[in-house]
């Protein structure tokens, strides 16, 4: 029945947003309250409010959470807000009228909090890089972690947008697993001794990893791709079990430890 599924705000931009979005449009066990997009859109990326409008999604068209309906009420409540890439920090007052609420981040956290996740990972070397789905808190990207997935990068051949397109289809991936188990699983504070960030004010530091490609490239013709060793991480809440996707063999995810019963 209607009156027994989960309300959902889905905060954020572009494809993935729209992928997301569409799931629970399709959900029995869900109902997609309200869109709040980013504002201005990006032109580089599908439009999350012409999407909305196609489809007679309801949508913040201000960008501004504070213009969801009735939420400075304060009986107003929604079961789970979700952030795919959504430009604002979310306040504490909007975050406790929720019974979750998560953001999906392209790093592997704590690894890369802030901008440009995916340009400095590839700057920097990396073999590795991952998308996160965490709780959202005050501090940008630093809430507890609800999942987890890492592949394998290869910053010789990778530009920015190969490693985009790959995070945004094992992110889809990632949060359909995660969605499934979510009130069964127990959120791991992240690793602060483990922590970077990247404010957007740092991008001048990127070089030729500014952009989506490099403007030249200085590789040596060896191109292979470098496979992420299987791992898993343990925390002081839960085991974190590595799961092979069947149709993202490069990819491997991991849960938060289930919460304990009763």
């Amino acid at each position: 029945m209607a009156s027994n599924r989960k309300s959902v705000v889905l905060l954020g931009k572009g494809t993935l947003a729209i992928q997301i979005a569409d799931w629970f449009c399709r959900s029995d066990d869900y109902q997609l309250r309200c869109v709040v997009p980013v504002i201005p859109e990006p032109s580089w990326t599908d439009s999350l409010s012409a999407w909305c409008r196609d489809r007679d999604v309801p949508l913040i068209e201000s960008g501004d959470y504070e213009d969801v309906p009735d939420v400075q009420s304060a009986s107003w409540n929604v079961s789970l807000a979700f952030s795919v890439f959504y430009s604002r920090i979310i306040p504490p007052w909007f975050i406790e009228r929720c019974g979750h609420a998560l953001n999906l981040h392209n790093a592997p956290l704590p690894h890369y909090r802030g901008c440009n996740p995916i340009n400095w990972a590839l700057k920097n070397g990396e073999t590795t890089h991952g998308v996160t789905i965490h709780e959202l808190t005050s501090r940008v990207d630093a809430g507890p972690i609800v999942s987890q997935a890492r592949f394998a990068i290869d910053p010789r051949s990778d530009e920015v947008v190969d490693v985009y397109e790959r995070s945004l289809s094992i992110g889809f991936t990632l949060f359909e697993r995660t969605i499934s188990v979510l009130d069964r699983l127990a959120p791991r504070p992240q690793d602060e001794s483990q922590a970077t960030y990247y404010r957007r004010s740092d991008a001048k530091r990127l070089g030729d990893r500014k952009g989506f490609t490099r403007a030249e490239s200085d590789l040596d013709g060896d191109s292979t791709m470098i496979h992420a060793a299987p791992y898993a991480m343990t925390n002081g809440v839960g085991r974190l079990v590595p799961i092979r996707l069947r149709h993202l063999p490069e990819a491997q995810v991991a849960f938060a430890g289930e919460r304990a019963a009763g």
